[in-house]
C-alpha cells in the first residue's frame, strides 16, 4: 500500500463519491479472472484494489469524524502492524 495514493484517493472521494471508487474496485476484481493476465499483472491489479479499499477504511474514519492526517497515519499503523505479526 503507498501512502499518497491512499491520500489521493481518499481525496477523491471527498471530492466526488465513494461510489466510484467501489465501483472501479469491482471491475478490477472482474479483471483478475482474465486466465491471460501475468502475474506481474495481477500484482499490479491487487496493489490498485488495495490501496482503493485502502482509501475507503481511511474515508470511514474521516466521516467517524478524525483528521484527515491523523485518519491516514493511523490507518497506515495498523497496515504496519499486521504486516509484522
Amino acid at each position: 500500500m503507498k501512502l499518497p495514493v491512499i491520500k489521493h484517493l481518499t481525496q477523491f472521494i471527498e471530492e466526488n463519491d465513494e461510489d466510484f471508487v467501489l465501483e472501479t474496485i469491482e471491475t478490477l476484481e472482474a479483471l483478475t479472472e482474465v486466465s491471460s493476465l501475468k502475474d506481474e499483472e495481477l500484482d499490479v491489479i491487487g496493489e490498485l484494489i488495495s490501496n482503493m479499499y485502502g482509501a475507503i477504511e481511511v474515508n470511514k474514519m474521516i466521516k467517524d469524524g478524525t483528521p484527515t492526517k491523523e485518519a491516514l497515519n493511523n490507518f497506515m499503523k495498523r497496515v504496519l502492524g499486521s504486516i509484522d505479526k
